[in-house]
């Protein structure tokens, strides 16, 4: 599990200790970033050891730039590696409920697709290190709930100040909803979970259409693009899209890849990181060829 000292993960290793006595072991991740994390981690360490439960400090790290995001991945790499380290076979996480809510409203307010907007998933590959399982077992709990389990167990949680700082996107939004006294975290969370049934129905259709009309060659893929009978498609198509530019070793999002999809409709070509996408009707029926761009000759 990955104890920071808040409430939310202090009452996942109060559950986990009682649900699986001498079966999970703890990490607190110290980025360095406060003064107080180490003693954090300290306190972390005593109730731990008061519950009999191993526990790990994993100092890392984080480079310049984008905070947040640096410090999710050094923390997942450190998780990872402490994992692997003691053999265990996923690790856990305190994601909860509100957590859910509000990345939702947060990826509908930046346009997000149906990936982004079925939010956290129940279970998944940790970021970097898909091999190994990455479990959040209280997305059913809220907030307070969690906290209230806490302060009967007669912890007091730490409270990080970056959660009340408005510089951050999360902040803003969770303040809104709980200003918005109509709006309804557990039903935000219900339609995130909704939507991840979608997108695993939406992948199960991709994967079909990749089996039954795509085709590697010496270069790249060609894309019956015709032969399913999708039409005007802008969700199986693009995934698909994504997929393939993924097996040719290029990142793209479903934005980037809806674009080259208009193009190769209307029987343009484009060439997005590097690959080239081509319609070609010479085989006498309509292939989208995909295959990485031919370096160009200098000097």
């Amino acid at each position: 599990m990955a104890v920071s000292g808040g409430g939310d993960s202090l009452a996942l290793l109060l559950l986990a200790h009682a649900a699986f006595p001498g079966g999970v072991e703890a990490a607190t991740v110290d980025h360095g970033l406060r003064t107080e994390s180490a003693d954090e981690a300290a306190f972390v360490g005593e109730i731990c050891r008061s519950l009999e439960v191993p526990h790990a400090t994993l100092t890392v790290a984080v480079e310049p730039g984008n905070v947040q995001a640096r410090a999710r991945a050094a923390r997942y790499d450190a998780l990872a590696a402490w994992a692997e380290r003691r053999g265990l076979v996923a690790i856990a996480t305190a994601h909860q409920l509100d957590d859910q809510a509000e990345t939702m409203m947060m990826r509908l307010n930046r346009g997000s697709g149906i990936g982004g907007l079925a939010g956290v998933r129940r279970l998944t590959g940790v970021p970097g290190h898909g091999h190994l399982r990455l479990v959040r077992p209280l997305l059913g709990w809220r907030r307070a709930e969690l906290a209230a389990l806490v302060e009967s167990a007669g912890i007091a949680p730490i409270c990080d100040p970056s959660n009340e700082d408005t510089r951050y996107d999360r902040v803003r939004v969770r303040q809104e909803i709980a200003a918005a006294e109509w709006l309804d975290p557990a039903a935000i969370a219900r339609s995130a979970g909704l939507l991840a049934d979608a997108k695993d129905a939406l992948d199960w259709v991709v994967s079909r259409e990749w089996l039954e009309c795509v085709e590697r060659d010496a270069d790249g893929f060609s894309y019956r693009a015709l032969a399913s009978g999708l039409g005007g498609d802008q969700v199986i198509r693009p995934m698909l899209v994504v997929r393939i530019f993924s097996a040719l070793g290029r990142d793209l999002d479903m934005s980037g890849a809806a674009g080259i999809v208009d193009g190769l409709i209307g029987g343009g070509k484009s060439n997005v990181a590097g690959i080239e996408a081509v319609p070609d009707d010479a085989s006498g029926e309509r292939r989208w060829i995909f295959r990485p761009e031919t370096p160009r000759r200098t000097g």
